[in-house]
């Protein structure tokens, strides 16, 4: 086994030194998008291909039952969506309208990711040439065993999310917060199984991924943990929703990104333990309207500083 682990060293690195291929062919702001977008479509299609080779030995005709794929936990693809037809594209000229219209497909068989997967593959300002190339980088990989690629690919998802954290800058905070705060935070909480975890500043979801390897770690199981969060920014929930699929993570995000000091998606929501890296020293966080807010038990914020909201926030979330 350890020969194996070995020979992946360095992997989620290969991948994306390949997929910078793309620089200078994509605007900056959309690069981020293309490549986590093709890591979880790549997922998804192969969880999909292996529970359809099983449905189809099987030989009860199940292999087009959306249910035999939900039942376990797999998102359905439908035909025109799946890696092989993608693949197959590769370097004709559709190939971004190819992918965007998988992304669509996908959506419309699993509501849980409406309006989250990104669609901007057909983009004149991307090359489709290039585009190619990425596509033929997912198709080679060994993809053998689903659950191993889900760590595979669960892994490359987050390096490359730690990558575009680095070239945004501070900027990249927001959607990032490095794993070795989130594994001390996590080491410190010990969240056990049969509880309920909550982020009010979710970015890409990193704190549940770590709560789950905790779990997993001390021989429980993923789906023991309730997972609970929220974000604003509406690329970075979308970050979030598609990492806690290619994880099997089942978390609540709620319908839509949403402000946590104006719009709390979880109002009613008593969580066992609270793990959050909330943007410290924010102004203009919005006093002025939330003077009376029942959150405040120990008085109202300063305007100028978010800080004190951010706690007062997260007390009023935790169970008794």
């Amino acid at each position: 086994m350890a020969q194996k682990n070995n020979a992946n060293l360095g992997f989620e690195k290969q991948i994306w030194d390949a997929a910078c291929v793309l620089w200078g062919h994509i605007p900056a702001a959309e690069y981020r998008k293309v490549i986590v977008g093709l890591i979880f479509l790549r997922y998804i299609s192969s969880a999909f291909e292996k529970r359809y080779q099983e449905l189809v030995a099987e030989g009860d005709g199940f292999e087009d039952d959306r249910d035999a794929y939900t039942m376990e936990n797999i998102f359905f693809v439908p035909e025109n969506a799946r890696w092989s037809k993608i693949a197959s594209a590769a370097h004709t000229p559709e190939i971004g309208t190819v992918i965007d219209d998988a992304m669509r497909a996908i959506e419309k068989e699993n509501t849980t990711l409406k309006n989250v997967l990104p669609k901007n593959y057909a983009s004149p300002d991307l090359d489709k040439r290039v585009l190619g190339d990425v596509v033929d980088l997912f198709t080679n990989m060994d993809m053998g065993d689903t659950e191993e690629s889900k760590d595979l690919l669960g892994r490359t998802y987050e390096y490359c999310i730690q990558q575009f954290a680095a070239y945004e800058g501070v900027k990249g905070g927001e959607f990032y917060t490095p794993a070795s705060i989130v594994k001390t935070i996590v080491a410190i909480l010990k969240p056990f199984k049969n509880c309920r975890v909550y982020d009010p500043c979710c970015g890409s979801g990193g704190m549940f991924v770590q709560s789950a390897k905790f779990i997993q770690a001390h021989s429980g199981k993923r789906g023991e943990i309730a997972v609970y969060g929220q974000e604003s920014n509406a690329d970075t929930w979308k970050m979030a929703k598609m990492n806690m699929a290619i994880r099997g993570i089942d978390a609540d995000f709620g319908p839509y990104q949403a402000d946590t000091f104006f719009n709390d998606l979880h109002k009613t929501l008593k969580a066992d333990f609270i793990m959050a890296n909330p943007p410290f020293n924010l102004s203009n966080w919005g006093q002025e309207k939330l003077k009376e807010d029942v959150r405040w038990k120990y008085g109202t914020p300063p305007a100028g500083n978010a800080n004190y909201a951010w706690i007062q926030h997260m007390i009023h979330h935790l169970a008794p």
